[in-house]
């Protein structure tokens, strides 16, 4: 059926085009090229880049300013300074990317209201955002001590599925009328309707000169350098937010897309003129090439013009003037593959070396589907094929298929790349007897222009499962691997084997979504002071409940998100949730301590101090009641940035221990080196010091060397009485483990320790 259609597609080129135009009309309508559209654009924006004009000038809220001020939301009589000094400086107009709808504390509200009202030059901005049903605002305001001196303009901005904007409004209807946006009114741009416009991202960002704001209130910077200028004051740091991706560039703060919108309209209005024009010319392109005597060009041609038509748009857009390509591409590559397939499909077919059939041709065979499916995989075929003179693959090869072969001399033995057979055998095929027989036959070694050469060969069998050839003849190659793997001469597939590597695959989108869902929680193990044998703190623990497959191990999930960079927010929301329930069990009036684990890959995140002191600061807790675990190995590995980011947390009074201790490389000069409060000794010295003289030895010698550097000593994994009783004679600090508590949900800890308390008070 499928080659008929290919003839007739072939054989009538009118009828190609038609519903190529159906297709291509549908693909433009629906707007379904909008992520390769976007993503050829800017490419091409770094054919044409340029410079800004330096009549805009950004003051950053950066992590210098946030250090310098100390806290953030920064308190407005801040904001007030900057004012002042910005106007002090001759500042022509000033604009606030910063919102301030809200009442805080009367002093500092006065200190900005004033500040505004002395500059008289300063533009604040509104925030207008759709409301729940049509026909509604939720319009974001100034208060209005602010907004009486001020101008209002409007940073509302469209965005895309990748948190994108290509489309920038000149102006936006509010509950208060009409307000230009930022981009327009920096740009001077007269109003004319809340149309909108594509912002030109070949804009060099470096170029834009920019101040930081914490040196701005202090005073250390050039007048001359704002004097007569527009300058924007924006959020540029991750650790505030208001973070958009900048097509060319990567996520930085939205107050850039203000910048290169009003850069933009200085260089004048861009034109958009859409996508039919360009898809219509494709169309008549093609029909002319169809119109023509089919040939091997006539199929170059069109894939020719379809690559040209990627950087035709250069020109225009370096003039502002934009149009979308992606639908007429889809024209010209549709129609230039279906006129070359057929031409060129059955030298798609055959493998060049051997002139077997390759697996392109395995895949189509209809027939293949009833069957069984063989796949033999030379081990060692690239290391014996390097070895062999010119004409020496060829000859190899019609030995492996001669052997192949035997007892089936009509068999049809299919070639892939690296050493790959593959065959068809009917169901009820014996192939226990059959592929041993083999097996053995290939321990007789090859030869090949005098040269014995062995063969190590694996065989994997994929019996029919309904699925398409390309899946069957992967699962099948898949067993041949495991058989070489795990020793055996072949193995069958295993469906069950799918549906693992199905959940390991999508096990970390997964992830994302559960802790959105609620579906993970944070368990506490409960930590014994040795001294006053009372609970004076836990260990915060990821725990996953999955709606369908229960609880996945944290093993499992933490492991996964570690390896592949998703560790970030899994370990945000543990430390939102642990320093919210040891805030609350704190006000209670019980000292307790919370300990939450700290994956080295978070060592270079620059934003990751600025979070903890936030979380800290909303929640009431104080520094010295966190602690940060980090492993021994990982604490090893991390030098530089690493011990540095670690020096910055204990600055901020936050504890470190080191977890896991034992199970790396420890010595002298790395226990002086890792500013570490605490030691954890890794469980598997702890559970067998009892009857294991060393790991007795070596958890005392620990004790005792902890204690000399004045570092506090943990003992995790701490399960029997006898092992508790040894650490109070070692003179422990704190034990966990199962003797002590299990890791249990906040409500079942807070009980407990309530529980204890009582018990102390009577």
């Amino acid at each position: 059926m499928l080659r008929r259609k290919d003839q007739k597609a072939e054989q009538s080129p009118l009828r190609l085009l038609l519903w190529t135009a159906i297709v291509g009309l549908i693909f433009g309508l629906i707007g379904f090229g909008e992520l390769p559209e976007d993503l050829l654009r800017t490419a091409r924006n770094s054919l044409h880049s340029h410079k800004a004009s330096a009549e805009i000038v950004l003051i950053k809220l950066d992590d210098k300013s946030l250090r310098e001020i100390g806290r953030w939301p920064w308190p407005r009589g801040k904001h007030a300074e900057l004012i002042d000094q910005l106007s002090k400086a001759g500042a022509k107009r000033i604009f606030v990317d910063v919102l301030f709808s809200g009442t805080t504390d009367k002093f500092n509200d006065e200190a900005l209201a004033k500040s505004i009202a002395r500059s008289g030059r300063v533009v604040l901005p509104v925030k207008v955002r759709s409301g729940p049903s049509e026909g509604t605002q939720q319009d974001s305001f100034p208060m209005p001590a602010f907004a009486k001196h001020a101008q209002l303009a409007s940073i509302s901005l469209r965005y895309n599925y990748s948190d994108a904007a290509w489309r920038i409004p000149y102006a936006i209807e509010s509950s208060a009328g009409r307000l230009p946006s930022f981009a327009a009114l920096l740009a001077n741009h007269p109003l004319e309707g809340t149309g909108v416009f594509i912002p030109d991202y070949s804009l060099e960002l470096p170029s834009i000169p920019t101040l930081s704001g914490g040196d701005v209130i202090a005073g250390r910077f050039d007048a001359r350098s704002v004097r007569g200028k527009d300058v924007i004051i924006g959020a540029t740091t991750d650790a505030i937010g208001d973070q958009m991706f900048i097509p060319g560039t990567g996520r930085m703060g939205a107050v850039h897309v203000q910048i290169v919108g009003a850069e933009t309209l200085k260089a004048g209005d861009p034109i958009y003129l859409g996508w039919f024009a360009p898809f219509l010319i494709s169309l008549l392109l093609c029909a002319g090439v169809t119109s023509l005597r089919p040939s091997l060009p006539q199929s170059l041609f069109l894939a020719g013009a379809a690559v040209g038509l990627l950087f035709i748009p250069t020109f225009f857009e370096a003039r502002l003037i934009y149009f979308d390509i992606t639908p007429a591409v889809f024209v010209l590559l549709t129609v230039s593959s279906v006129l070359g397939w057929r031409r060129y499909r059955a030298r798609g077919m055959v493998n060049p070396v051997s002139d077997l059939p390759n697996l392109n041709a395995l895949r189509v065979n209809r027939d293949g589907r009833k069957q069984s499916l063989i796949a033999a995989r030379i081990l060692n075929y690239d290391e014996i094929v390097a070895t062999l003179p010119a004409n020496g693959e060829r000859q190899l090869i019609d030995q492996i298929v001669s052997r192949l072969a035997i007892g089936h001399s009509n068999r049809k033995v299919y070639q892939g790349d690296g050493g790959i057979f593959a065959w068809f055998e009917e169901p009820q095929t014996a192939f226990s007897n059959h592929l041993d027989a083999l097996y053995s036959l290939f321990r007789n070694p090859a030869r090949i222009a005098g040269l014995s050469l062995d063969l190590t060969i694996a065989f994997g069998v994929e019996v029919g499962s309904g699925r398409s050839l390309a899946n069957r003849l992967a699962s099948a190659l898949v067993a041949a691997d495991e058989a070489a793997h795990d020793g055996l001469r072949w193995k069958y597939h295993d469906p069950e084997s799918l549906q693992d590597v199905s959940w390991k695959l999508s096990m970390l989108s997964q992830l994302d979504e559960a802790i959105d869902r609620s579906e993970v929680w944070v368990a506490y193990q409960p930590k014994l002071d040795l001294g006053s044998r009372r609970i004076i703190g836990a260990e915060a623990l990821a725990r996953w409940t999955h709606p369908e497959k229960g609880p996945i191990a944290a093993s499992e999930f933490v492991a996964a998100a570690e390896q592949h960079g998703r560790i970030g927010k899994l370990t945000d929301f543990v430390l939102e949730q642990a320093i919210a329930s040891a805030a609350a069990i704190n006000k209670r009036g019980t000292e307790f301590e919370i300990a939450v684990n700290l994956s080295a890959r978070l060592l270079s995140d620059k934003g990751f101090t600025l979070r903890v002191s936030a979380l800290l600061a909303r929640h009431g807790l104080p520094a010295e009641r966190l602690t940060l675990e980090l492993t021994e190995t990982a604490a090893l590995s991390g030098s530089g940035e690493g011990i540095e980011m670690i020096a910055r947390l204990r600055e901020l009074g936050v504890r470190i221990s080191i977890d896991d201790y034992g199970t790396g490389l420890s010595t002298l000069d790395y226990l002086k080196k890792i500013p570490a409060n605490e030691i954890k000794i890794d469980q598997s010295f702890v559970k067998n010091m009892v009857d294991n003289r060393s790991d007795r030895l070596m958890v005392q010698s620990t004790i005792g060397l902890a204690h000399s550097l004045g570092r506090k000593v943990v003992a995790e994994g701490v399960e029997q009485r006898d092992i508790l009783d040894l650490l109070i004679e070692m003179q422990c600090d704190v034990a966990q483990g199962f003797a002590i508590g299990r890791p249990m949900s906040i409500e079942s800890l807070t009980k407990r320790i309530a529980s204890e308390r009582k018990r102390r008070v009577a």
